[in-house]
């Protein structure tokens, strides 16, 4: 089992950037399909962002109609790390981030890295 140590998060004012990092201890070149989840206060953990390992034709990566066009998801395999890059970052952006996998199904979580966008 694959251990994630998600970094990287803060505070930021609305409209600016963060890019989040996820550390595996051991290869996720393996691992069909890497995502970002997200859980804001009081709401359940949602899905953000997910990568594939390999392009296909239907693309390698989606992304929730509420981060589309904001959030960039990126995987290298040869640092077993995924990334989140996040641009023009809105109030309901503020959320506990975690990566883990998605296919396979996610089993154990890590702590998660907090970001606080202000108004």
């Amino acid at each position: 089992q694959v251990q994630l140590v998600e970094s990287g998060g803060g505070l930021v004012q609305a409209g600016g950037s963060l890019r989040l990092s996820c550390a595996a201890s051991g290869s996720i070149f393996s691992i069909n399909t890497m995502g970002w989840y997200r859980q804001a206060p009081g709401k359940q953990r949602e899905l953000v962002a997910t990568i594939r390992r390999t392009i296909t034709s239907a693309g390698s990566t989606y992304y929730a109609d509420s981060v589309k066009g904001r959030f960039t998801i990126s995987r290298d395999n040869a640092k077993n790390t995924v990334y989140l890059q996040m641009n023009s970052l809105k109030p309901e952006d503020t959320a506990v981030y975690y990566c883990n996998t998605v296919v396979p199904s996610p089993r154990n979580w890590g702590q998660g890295t907090q970001v606080t966008v202000s108004s």
